[in-house]
Order: structure tokens, then sequence, then C-alpha cells
């Protein structure tokens, strides 16, 4: 699909790494203005419409609503200079945090 602003294709999917720099380039100045503790509270409204949508929105609803706060959380990623793509690598890329098993064994009881 294309933008009709300005002529360039959408991707049809975004690594990580590129919906990082996606939303940078989108909105970094307006961002770093708004600094981490405004951006959060918008991450915390964003959540609240997500659990609104999960509890009675239609699915359309709810992938919108997961996109603005992956969206969000991207940009307090950016405005703290933290790497999404490094971060999931380092902690998730080898398996589970707590068990260290591609699929979980950690006990139910325990937050892995």
């Amino acid at each position: 699909m294309e933008n009709e602003l300005t002529g360039e294709r959408r991707p049809k999917a975004l690594s990580i790494s590129d919906f990082q720099e996606l939303i940078r380039r989108m909105y970094v100045e307006k961002d770093v203005e708004r600094g981490v503790a405004g951006t959060f509270m918008w991450l915390m409204e964003e959540v609240g419409e997500l659990s609104t949508a999960l509890r009675s929105g239609t699915l359309k609803e709810q992938e919108e609503e997961f996109a603005d706060v992956l969206a969000w959380l991207t940009t307090i990623a950016n405005v703290v200079g933290v790497d999404l793509n490094k971060a999931l690598v380092d902690k998730y890329g080898e398996g589970c945090p707590g068990c260290g098993k591609l699929v979980c064994e950690c006990p139910n009881s325990e937050k892995p």
C-alpha cells in the first residue's frame, strides 16, 4: 500500500529494529520534548484502552490498541536510548530467562 502524502510504499512486515527506527523518524523531536514522564503517562493511557478492548472490543480495536501500546513503549525506549532489538535478544534470545529452556518449564507460581 502506498502513502498518499509521500508516495512511499508501506511495509508488509516490520522487524523490531525497523519499527523502532520508524517511530524514531516520525516522533523523536516531540518525544524528547515530552520526556519520559509524559510519555509514560501516554503509555499507561493506551494500556487502559487495551484493557477495555480486550474486555469488550472487536478484534480490529484490539489490534489497534496493541499497536498503540507497542508504539508508546518503543517511544520510551527511544527517549532513553534503549535498543529494543538488543534488549530482547539479550534477555530472551536463548530461551526463558528463568529456566533457560526454549519452551518455558518454570513453575506456574513463578514469573519467568
